[in-house]
């Protein structure tokens, strides 16, 4: 959530940040918030005092007791302050509560290069990347492809799963974990930690680092427990950090995993059609960096760096979208998605996405930089793709396919699939 601090500061930013977001509706919150605020901020000072005077009549008591004084009437005084103090803490807790309920609603403030737009419609294109090249031939669908060389099961896998599963065999099922091992072996060159992390979380982790009412239905819920499948491994490494205080000298602490994603993608367009381009279970690496707050836009663009480098040695043309206003999530100051060319639709379709949340995930889940003086401040959080392995399939086999039917192996992945260079059907 927007650290309240932001807020005591610099109410007309936010103000102006909701407007340039098209959330004049959400003004009215910002006043509603600091008149807690003050009287949270009353009943902490009051609780400070009590435990002030505590103090001292203990040490009055301490200091009459050895006199030999009559110390009955501080002690009466003294008896009574616990009890106010935890009356007002318990008043300052629910304060609490109703400060962070307006706040989450309050998005991030936005970085300068955020384009106005409404729609993902009035995303701007900052570069495009790599040769598309034309073939000779038609060319045909991933899936249609997938089943003419018996590499995929889509059928068999909505009887036993349901739509938006898959199995997948032979070259591809090996083309899969090739993308997994390169993205690893890369982002472990550029001296990321990598880190494997629970595929399940409780609900307050994800509340720190989403809007998780607004994305409910992308969400699998396990019934009767308090947890839910990630739909990104930055979610776990985020609660990995939770509570955390880290030493400016250790920054930016950075990180790389994989696992398997979940996500519903309830009403989604297309997640009934066969295939790998949308999918409710898939493979990525992902990256995040925790860095300082002075620090965090370099690490945007090296997370944004890695990602290029990455399509690059896989040969695939791609661009980079700017997020505008309009389409930003709330927990978000500036958000970029690479996209990949697919010639099937003659169109690019989005792989990666790159976000620099400042200190909004870290506020809600206590998150903090030691400064070199000794003051603290929120960490700003960063994640970006590395790689997703059922999307980048999809371009490989339609970009790299030949007229036979085969499909080349980009070189970058030969290695790791017993040094084969072409993707040979599977003789049912």
């Amino acid at each position: 959530m927007l650290p309240i601090k932001i807020l005591r500061e610099n109410k007309e930013i936010v103000i102006a940040n909701l407007k340039k977001k098209a959330e004049d509706n959400k003004i009215e919150l910002i006043d509603k918030i600091l008149a807690l605020d003050e009287t949270w901020r009353k009943f902490t000072y009051e609780v400070d005092q009590l435990r002030s005077k505590r103090n001292k009549l203990s040490e009055s008591i301490n200091t009459i007791k050895k006199q030999g004084g009559d110390i009955k009437s501080l002690i009466v005084e003294a008896k009574d302050i616990p009890n106010q103090i935890n009356e007002l803490d318990l008043k300052k807790t629910e304060l609490k509560k109703q400060i962070d309920s307006l706040l989450s609603q309050i998005p991030n403030l936005m970085h300068s290069a955020v384009p106005q737009g409404k729609t993902e419609e009035d995303n701007v294109e900052i570069k495009k990347c790599g040769n598309i090249q034309k073939k000779d031939f038609e060319i045909i669908n991933h899936v249609e492809l997938c089943e003419k060389n018996n590499w995929a099961e889509f059928d068999i896998s909505a009887e036993t799963t349901g739509a938006g599963f898959y199995y997948l065999k032979g070259d591809l099922a090996l083309l899969n974990q090739a993308l997994i091992r390169f993205a690893i072996e890369f982002m472990h060159s550029k001296n990321y930690n990598y880190i494997e992390t629970p595929l399940m979380l409780r609900r307050k982790v994800l509340e720190g680092a989403i809007d998780v009412e607004g994305f409910k239905d992308t969400i699998y819920k396990i019934e009767d427990e308090d947890l839910n499948l990630i739909g990104t491994s930055e979610h776990s490494i985020l609660g990995f950090m939770e509570n955390k205080v880290v030493s400016e000298d250790k920054l930016p602490l950075k990180f790389f995993s994989y696992s398997m994603c979940f996500r519903k993608e309830v009403g989604s367009h297309g997640i009934n059609e066969k295939g790998l381009w949308r999918t409710h279970q898939f493979n990525k690496v992902e990256q995040v960096i925790f860095a300082h707050p002075n620090e965090s836009w370099n690490s945007y663009n090296e997370l944004l760096q890695n990602s290029e480098e990455l399509l690059q040695q896989l040969e695939l043309p791609y661009r980079v979208i700017e997020i505008c206003t309009g389409d930003l999530s709330l927990w978000k100051s500036r958000s970029a998605d690479v996209e990949v060319y697919r010639p099937t639709i003659n169109a690019y379709g989005e792989i990666m996405s790159l976000s620099n949340c400042t200190a909004y995930q870290a506020e809600a889940l206590n998150i903090k930089v030691l400064n070199k003086d000794n003051t603290r401040d929120y960490l700003h959080t960063l994640n970006n793709t590395a790689l997703a392995t059922s999307r980048i399939m999809v371009a490989i086999l339609e970009n790299f396919q030949n007229k036979d039917g085969t499909v080349n192996i980009p070189e970058c992945l030969q290695k790791y699939m017993f040094n084969k260079k072409i993707m040979q059907p599977i003789k049912a």
